[in-house]
């Protein structure tokens, strides 16, 4: 099976319209444009996990004088994150490393926060503001079970830490645990991954979402949350929005075919549709402005939105889709299709 993504996404930058949507849901904020000055490290060496195993990231250091500058920037934004920007609770705050992705398109930086009070820390991303990527956020905060904190600013991107296993670890480590309950968590992915095909989301490999466990009162509870967003309607080729078929997910895949039948897999995708379908109803207006804003913008090449208007039509032999001329129409008109 070839690469279900061939090329590197092309950027596309935050418009003025999708920068007034922001404004008026509060995203838009005048937090530091620290991004560039990120880019000003002076030796990288290769973070470990607590398990002493290299990772992707990079633990990046600075001159003197430039950390100097960073540091009141770094807890500011920390702040306006997550204590509504009052900078006198962030005087006990410290950035006690920073971890720099030079993987895919948006190329993060993630800062590790410390209340030195007590030695509790907590992470925030910065990355480049791209408009596939504010989508793609905007769209998880409305239709998921999940809320999304983030902030915009020029070419800055805010994002806070979404905690959860890593999907290739959870594949890995926890996948064959004889105590995991494999029909829940097989529910969860279903229902994931339909959430993820009727908003378009795509690019929905193991290293692009988390696991969360949460211990209830007689079970355990799983939920599976996306963490890039990069690829929100962006590709032509109708598979990169299936997350099982990436091959990295084919150990899930394989579980969700042993343990649910046909039947039951509808079920689950009509459950996930109907939760989706009364979100859509409970925040119409603020998703009405969203894919209004969508239809307006450019965020994907031609060709693609081509291929996959032409995808969308054959699979659901109709002509509904035919009209769509942007990647926020074929959104839009899918999301009806689908969910009204």
């Amino acid at each position: 099976m070839p690469p279900l993504i061939q090329k590197r996404k092309q950027h596309y930058p935050v418009s003025s319209f999708l920068l007034q949507y922001l404004q008026h849901f509060g995203r838009r904020s005048g937090i530091p444009l620290v991004y560039d000055d990120l880019l000003r490290f002076s030796e990288a060496v290769p973070y470990e996990d607590p398990g002493g195993e290299e990772t992707l990231w990079l633990t990046v250091s600075y001159p003197q004088e430039v950390m100097e500058d960073l540091r009141p920037k770094l807890t500011e934004i920390y702040a306006a994150l997550k204590i509504g920007g009052d900078l006198s609770l962030a005087e006990h705050l410290s950035v006690e490393r920073i971890d720099f992705g030079e993987f895919g398109n948006s190329r993060p930086f993630r800062v590790r926060i410390t209340n030195q009070f007590n030695g509790n820390s907590d992470y925030y991303y910065v990355k480049i503001a791209d408009a596939n990527r504010i989508y793609g956020l905007e769209l998880e905060h409305i239709l998921s079970p999940n809320r999304i904190n983030y902030l915009v600013n020029g070419n800055t991107l805010i994002e806070e830490h979404i905690a959860g296993v890593p999907g290739n670890i959870f594949i890995k480590d926890y996948l064959g645990e004889r105590e995991l309950n494999k029909v829940r968590v097989a529910k969860e992915f279903v229902k994931f991954g339909e959430r993820c095909f009727l908003r378009l989301l795509g690019d929905m490999r193991s290293v692009n979402y988390v696991v969360d466990i949460t211990p209830d009162f007689e079970e355990v509870q799983y939920r599976v949350r996306p963490i890039d967003f990069d690829q929100q309607c962006y590709e032509g080729a109708l598979g990169v929005y299936r997350a099982h078929n990436f091959p990295d997910n084919k150990p899930v895949d394989e579980l969700v075919r042993q343990h649910l039948n046909p039947t039951t897999i509808l079920q689950y995708r009509s459950e996930e549709r109907s939760q989706m379908a009364r979100r859509f109803q409970a925040s119409r207006v603020r998703l009405k402005g969203v894919l209004k804003t969508m239809c307006k913008d450019t965020i994907a090449p031609r060709d693609k939105l081509a291929e996959l208007r032409s995808a969308l039509g054959e699979r659901y032999g109709t002509q509904a889709f035919e009209a769509c001329q942007t990647m926020g129409d074929l959104t839009a008109r899918h999301l009806q299709f689908m969910l009204e």
